[in-house]
């Protein structure tokens, strides 16, 4: 039990801080100092638990934040595609 608490705790810290980052990299418009590369290896990491969690019959509150995280880093992803768009246009503008 306990170890599940650690690693709740964890995700929870990673989960308070992704919210910063969503909303600075939305702010600021261009994808200048944001990772793609990054951002999946992020996502496939949080996949890579939530797969743990389903195969090894460990199913508990600790994946819903698995998937809180997951849901947060994919929309930065989303953030993350709509910059480029955006530094796109700047580039294509006269």
């Amino acid at each position: 039990m306990i170890v599940g608490i650690f690693e709740a705790a964890m995700l929870i810290c990673f989960a308070a801080s992704w919210p910063f980052n969503l909303v600075k990299a939305y702010r600021a418009r261009t994808n200048v100092g944001t990772s793609i590369l990054f951002m999946s290896i992020v996502l496939l990491g949080y996949v890579c638990g939530i797969i743990n969690k389903l195969v090894s019959d460990d199913i508990n509150y600790v994946l819903a934040f698995y998937i809180l995280d997951l849901l947060l880093v994919t929309i930065g992803v989303l953030i993350y595609l709509r910059n480029m768009r955006i530094d796109s246009a700047k580039i294509h503008t006269p």
